[in-house]
């Protein structure tokens, strides 16, 4: 089986297909797709990421040490901001403070239950169906996230997708679940 360096450099080289795709669903299919250079860059970043993001599941991988902090620190965050509306303290200043305290619980939390929660190794996460999920988070991200257009987005997720699925590809374990 391919190791990181060959899944990473793998996506590394071969995004320029992804671009390709990109244009022709532009061009030939009149899909409302956007590849500014924004969207290219992060398309870029999206897809590279894909390529070695299924290993998240196998403790070992660096992908999995990566993606557990990444995950800790996106969970903290969304507790912090969903805090920060309840927060009524005395002085005022107490409640951002307040805030981050159930933000870090929250990201530590979220750090054992990353472990605990991910599947054996090659199981549900080296699927089509998680290609689709990591491609459908990123144009969220990317619309509604970072307030991009719909056919910015629908690069980027397109990217995402394509990037995970060409670690399926490597691995010779292309699955629908």
């Amino acid at each position: 089986m391919p190791n990181y360096d060959t899944h990473v450099l793998s996506g590394i080289i071969s995004y320029p297909i992804a671009v390709l795709m990109g244009e022709l669903l532009r061009v030939y299919a009149k899909l409302p797709i956007e590849l500014t250079t924004i969207a290219l860059v992060l398309g870029y970043a999206f897809y590279v990421l894909g390529s070695d993001l299924p290993d998240m599941d196998h403790p070992d991988a660096l992908i999995h040490r990566g993606t557990k902090p990444i995950v800790s620190v996106a969970v903290g965050s969304a507790v912090f901001i969903w805090m920060e509306g309840w927060m009524n303290l005395n002085p005022s200043w107490l409640n951002p403070v307040a805030a981050w305290v159930a933000g870090a619980l929250g990201g530590l939390v979220s750090w054992y239950l990353f472990t605990w929660l991910m599947p054996k190794h090659r199981g549900i996460v080296h699927s089509l169906l998680f290609a689709g999920i990591y491609g459908l988070l990123a144009f969220l991200l990317v619309e509604y996230g970072l307030k991009m257009s719909t056919g910015e987005g629908l690069f980027v997720g397109m990217s995402a997708f394509l990037g995970y699925t060409l670690h399926l590809l490597l691995d010779g374990e292309l699955s629908l679940l």
